[in-house]
């Protein structure tokens, strides 16, 4: 076959432009130290990068709503726990103005005054707000949940902030549940009714009843009867009369009254005391999101450095051994198309 000198001058060109082409290839991966700079590089593993890409960015959104909730949910509990330390103190008030031998009717009113300020410090932990937004008025967190009288007009809601792809978590808690002891559900009991000795022995079916709720909290003298299909009602204690009550008893030198306020107050601070676990709770919830994760960023992180980044060391080599290449193209290169028209005219 003849070999013509364009052919030999083609082949040049071809040789020098792919050592150019992998050397700047080369060179820009060095400079960016990624070996897969775009989709054509490397499709599956580009692809596979903005997937986890995706995931770091939700990540991070979720951490941050996270901690934003964490905060809120902190706040709730410490506000709670000063409030169960109001309420302590409310009780030994209570405890110390209860008998006869150690209190009188001038004692009894001093408490009284303080009792007031115990109450209006209740309030004000009720009322109390992280930014601009209120802890315990459900939805309704730009205006005050309660009133000074300790009547209440938030709502029930609850603020569920999404702590991974299929879990919510509630951060907060209404103020009706905490200090007026709201509704707590209790489940239908089932009544089987009892099979006489003497009779044989035969399938009786569980009979569904629906229990009364208490009459204290009827708003007639029979109460009212849940409907069948739901589940019924009991009331927890409201902690702002339980307060009023002792006042109003510690004025008119009623140590009866004084007396019944003990069992009352313990209702209060343990009523307290399990919505602040409940938050605490919530609390651990969220860090365990937390540390789970920042674990999934670093692990995404580290699939996205193995899949995307270069080896320095292999890349180090690659350029060396390309350079080398290339500069013994340009050296033989030149040989092959030396010779110019003078030289074929001689």
């Amino acid at each position: 076959m003849r070999v013509a000198d364009k052919m030999n001058f083609d082949q040049v060109n071809a040789n020098l432009g792919k050592n150019r082409s992998e050397m700047s290839e080369l060179q820009n991966q060095a400079a960016t130290q990624r070996r897969v700079t775009k989709p054509s590089d490397d499709p599956l593993a580009a692809t596979r990068v903005l997937q986890t890409r995706t995931e770091i960015g939700a990540g991070k959104q979720f951490l941050k709503s996270i901690a934003q909730a964490r905060n809120f949910l902190e706040y709730s509990e410490q506000s709670l726990g000063e409030l169960s330390e109001t309420l302590m103190r409310a009780k030994e008030l209570a405890i110390n103005q209860a008998s006869d031998a150690s209190a009188s009717q001038e004692t009894r009113a001093v408490a009284a005054l303080e009792i007031r300020t115990i109450f209006d410090q209740s309030v004000q932990i009720a009322n109390r707000k992280q930014g601009d937004r209120y802890l315990f008025g459900g939805f309704k967190t730009q205006t005050p949940p309660f009133d000074p009288k300790g009547n209440y007009h938030g709502d029930t809601g609850e603020m569920k902030i999404s702590i991974n792809k299929d879990a919510k978590v509630a951060m907060n808690m209404s103020g009706d549940k905490i200090f007026l002891g709201t509704t707590t559900e209790t489940p239908k009991q089932p009544i089987v009714p009892q099979r006489p000795d003497d009779q044989p022995d035969m399938d009786i079916p569980a009979i569904q009843v629906n229990v009364r709720a208490p009459a204290s909290f009827a708003p007639d003298e029979s109460g009212p009867i849940a409907d069948p299909e739901d589940n019924l009602a009991t009331r927890g204690t409201n902690v702002f009369k339980v307060l009023s009550d002792l006042e109003v008893a510690l004025k008119a030198n009623d140590k009866a009254g004084i007396q019944d306020s003990l069992d009352r107050i313990d209702d209060s601070i343990s009523q307290v005391v399990r919505s602040r676990a409940q938050l605490g709770a919530r609390v651990t919830t969220l860090t365990a999101a937390t540390d789970s994760l920042q674990k999934g960023q670093v692990d995404a992180k580290t699939l996205a450095s193995n899949l995307e980044d270069a080896d320095t060391f292999e890349l180090v080599s690659d350029i060396n051994k390309t350079e080398s290449t290339l500069k013994a193209s340009l050296m033989t290169s030149g040989k092959l198309i030396q010779p110019s028209l003078l030289d074929f005219l001689k």
